[in-house]
Formats: C-alpha cells, structure tokens, sequence
C-alpha cells in the first residue's frame, strides 16, 4: 500500500513537472499576443477626440483585454497602391507594423485610393494588395492576416457648408474595391472582415463628412473585428 502511494505521489510529481512548464509557454504565449491594426484615418482615428481611447483599435484592445497587445498602426490620407498621392508602404507606420512582429494582421486599406487621382487601374491595385499580404506572411512568425474591406462612404451625410468635408471619396469606386477585396480573400483562402457591408445601414455611425466613422461608429467597427477574431 505505502509503495502505491509512494508511485502515486511520484507520477504526480512528474506530471506537475512536465504540465507547469507547458502551461507557462501557453500563459506567456496568450499574454503576448500582438494584433497590428494596418489602415488608414478610419483605422488611425480621424475627427475622434482622444484616439488613444475612442479609436476602433483602442475600443478593440478593451474588448480583448489584457492578454492582447493591439497597436494602432493607422495613417491618414494613405493608399494601399504604390501609385497613389500617398501610398501606405513610403509611410513609417508600414515598416514600423512589420517590426512590431504582430501574430495577427489587421488590413483595411482602399478608401483613399477611391479617390479620382489614385484610382486607374484595379489589377495594379490587386498586385499591391497581394504584395502586401506577402510581406507580413513572410514574416518569422508566420501572422494571421484579416483583410477588411472598407468601410460605406456616405455621400448623403456630407454637409457641403463644412470646407473639410470634400474628400472627394467616390461611394462607386469603394464599392468596387470592396468587391475586390472579397473575391482576393475567398482567392487566398484568407479571412473577411466586411465592414463595408456591416456599415452599410449604419449612417448614423459616420460624421458629417461621410467617410470617417465617429467614436460610436468605431467601436462598431471594433465590434465587428472582436467577433470575427475573439475565437
């Protein structure tokens, strides 16, 4: 009977000194999960006083809570094409979203590239889409990437005694580039996080100037990404 409860005892020790170990990785490996949001002034803030906690990413780090690290990577004005008046990969946010060796990658780039001076061509606008997507696939530690279309451009919101209000967004044009984005998701076998159409009845989430989502709208937005990523 004693050399029973001695075996026990034993085997019992041996299976905490093997678990602990695991189950630290797996507690450090929780707690160091890092998601970069990758965007444009939707993602960055825009028009919405105190980013750092009104932002979709920031709304989106309180409902994941502590065991995520999710940063703001978001640049106003920026393109996802290389053509563009700005294009996202000359801005240091791209390089600085790539050192940050995030697990999980946040896309949603194209509303600025609705714009006439930037939108010409939608297979060059799809070759730096995939490019980009291969730049953080490649990354060491192999991220999931979420490509998300853009959000609804409401040109009715627009108040037109506001200067700053003519961002000369075309509503058409982010449609077609949200098709595009959703037939290169199903293409690549990637994840879709479609804000454009969980935006679509949602007019009253944007500000007057029909493309910024306001702070109620971004939590919406971080909403939409908490569902798609919580599990």
């Amino acid at each position: 009977m004693k050399q029973k409860n001695r075996l026990m005892i034993f085997l019992s020790a041996l299976f905490v000194c093997i678990l602990t170990p695991i189950l630290i990785l797996c507690l450090q490996r929780r707690q160091s999960l890092r998601i970069a949001c990758v965007g444009d002034s939707i993602t960055y803030g825009a028009g919405i006083s105190n980013i750092s906690r009104n932002s979709y990413p920031a709304k989106l780090q309180k409902f994941l809570g502590s065991l995520y690290q999710v940063k703001n990577f978001g640049a106003s004005g920026y393109t996802l094409q290389k053509s563009g008046d700005y294009p996202y990969w000359e801005n240091e946010n791209f390089q600085k979203s790539l050192d940050f060796a995030p697990d999980i990658v946040l896309l949603m780039l194209g509303t600025n590239d609705a714009k006439p001076q930037n939108w010409k061509d939608p297979e060059a606008f799809l070759s730096d889409y995939r490019e980009i997507i291969r730049y953080y696939q490649e990354l060491d530690n192999s991220p999931q990437l979420y490509l998300m279309t853009p959000a609804t451009v409401f040109p009715q919101n627009t108040d037109p005694a506001l200067p700053d209000n003519d961002y000369d967004i075309s509503a058409e044009t982010v449609d077609l580039i949200t098709e595009l984005i959703r037939n290169l998701a199903q293409e690549l076998n990637l994840p879709l996080i479609d804000i454009h159409q969980a935006t679509s009845s949602h007019p009253e989430f944007f500000r007057e100037d029909g493309v910024h989502p306001s702070a109620e709208g971004a939590e919406f937005i971080a909403r939409q990404v908490y569902e798609a990523i919580k599990d």
